[in-house]
């Protein structure tokens, strides 16, 4: 069955010209990692101030989790696919702009919550406006650079991710330092302000200047070659797509979210873990999982990503699939054992090769989504993409290690052995996956590519 066959939307720039200058293209890919370290600086500072909310609202560790994941997610999920959609047709930089005003405006109001649901709310906030982000930029990228170095742009990208999680860390360690010890904090029409709510001010309200860098910007000329057969846009269409190489996608969906869920539960419990079973500070434990997560988080995106690119060039058509099977096998042996070790320093260490080998795919996910999908469906499904990646991931992940150890362990500090639980069931499933899908991937990126 041939793909459906359409003229291109009216006004839309068939590109038959080069490709943007090295500079453009860099500049573009910067300024779009710059946005992600802030969204995720934003959607994991909260990691930080598990002990000093529950003491405040009164809540237990699942309902944290709920806050951490599932208000975040929900609509970060669903809105993402109608946005994605949107962003098929309209300007992308636009799009993303809006996004970061409103989820910068959402991370500040969740220093005015009294409560759970407010806190919840704002979270949701949050999860809405950074839906704007990932699909159009990943369309964005992938207008702006050849396939064979798409990958190393892609993983640049998704550095932002890792490089906004340690700097959450670190720089939240410090403020939740700074301000710790404060019983109260006025400020200007607000009034009173607890030290925890505060801090969702100070790493908020900078976002606003972001989104205004962001409209430097140029939209890339869609890459509608016409050699190729035409395309048409639409969640229907790239449905029909989707079905014809469903064993490709349903290994790519299902082991990269099963990546995610072990990287996000790691993610948003470590703190706490190292807090209650090592006795450090939240400083403490900021500065030694944020120095962590910007080195090993960001060598394993630009490893894995290279090697993608490396294997392409040389022939492999599944090259992004591959790299996924071999961050999951290498997985293995450190979700199991990280998070169950007595020793501080053990723990440390075997945290360093578990940041690497679980960020080492990303770069290689985003860009396997790209070489499996037409162009004009691109940004619709790395919508589709991120919705199972993000539910999964960030929406059950931290629930799961909350629910274990609140009703599977009944001990607070039998955080680690929750931790162990869920990545190391996580890291195998997804190896199993990747195995599974790899020779209905290669043929899908072979078949696409020889259409062009």
């Amino acid at each position: 069955m041939s793909e459906p066959k359409a003229q291109p939307a009216s006004g839309e720039p068939r590109s038959e010209q080069g490709w943007p200058s090295p500079v453009a293209s860099w500049y573009l890919v910067a300024v779009l990692m710059i946005a992600y370290i802030n969204s995720f600086i934003d959607r994991t500072i909260l990691a930080l101030l598990v002990e000093p909310i529950r003491a405040d609202l009164g809540i237990t560790d699942t309902q944290i989790s709920l806050l951490h994941g599932f208000a975040f997610a929900i609509f970060y999920t669903l809105m993402g696919i109608p946005i994605a959609t949107l962003a098929d047709r309209k300007n992308r930089r636009n799009i993303i702009a809006i996004g970061m005003t409103f989820w910068s405006l959402a991370t500040a109001a969740c220093g005015l919550a009294r409560g759970f649901w407010s806190l919840f709310l704002a979270r949701v906030g949050v999860g809405v406006g950074e839906a704007a982000l990932s699909p159009a930029a990943y369309s964005m990228i992938a207008d702006s650079f050849p396939q064979e170095k798409l990958g190393r742009a892609l993983g640049i990208y998704s550095v932002g991710a890792f490089i906004g999680a340690g700097i959450a860390f670190i720089i939240g360690g410090l403020v939740v330092g700074l301000v710790a010890t404060a019983d109260a904090i006025m400020l200007p029409i607000i009034g009173a302000v607890k030290p925890w709510q505060m801090v969702f001010f100070i790493v908020g309200l900078p976002g606003l200047l972001l989104s205004a860098w962001v409209m430097t910007l140029r939209e890339p000329v869609r890459r509608v070659s016409t050699k190729a057969v035409q395309q048409q846009s639409g969640f229907r269409t790239l449905l029909v797509w989707m079905r014809l190489h469903w064993r490709a996608f349903t290994a790519h969906l299902a082991g990269f979210s099963l990546l995610g869920l072990l990287f996000n539960s790691t993610l948003a419990w470590m703190p706490t873990h190292m807090i209650r079973s090592f006795e450090l500070t939240a400083s403490q434990a900021g500065l030694w999982l944020g120095t962590i997560l910007l080195v090993f988080s960001t060598v394993g995106i630009l490893v894995g990503s290279f090697l993608s690119d490396w294997l392409s060039r040389r022939g492999r058509s599944d090259a992004t699939m591959l790299v996924g099977l071999i961050s999951a096998v290498c997985l293995v042996p450190f979700a199991f054992t990280a998070t169950t070790v007595s020793s501080l320093w053990l723990c440390l260490l075997l945290f360093c090769p578990l940041i690497f080998f679980s960020t080492f795919a990303w770069g290689a996910a985003a860009a396997a989504i790209q070489v499996i999908t037409p162009n004009r469906m691109r940004a619709t499904a790395s919508a589709i993409y991120l919705f199972f990646l993000n539910l999964i991931g960030i929406g059950f992940g931290p629930t799961l290690v909350a629910l274990c150890t609140d009703y599977l362990f009944r001990d607070d500090a039998a955080v680690g052995n929750s931790i162990a639980l869920v990545a190391g069931i996580s890291a195998p499933l997804a190896g199993l996956l990747f195995w599974w899908g790899l020779a209905s991937f290669r043929r899908t990126a072979e078949g696409l590519r020889n259409a062009a």
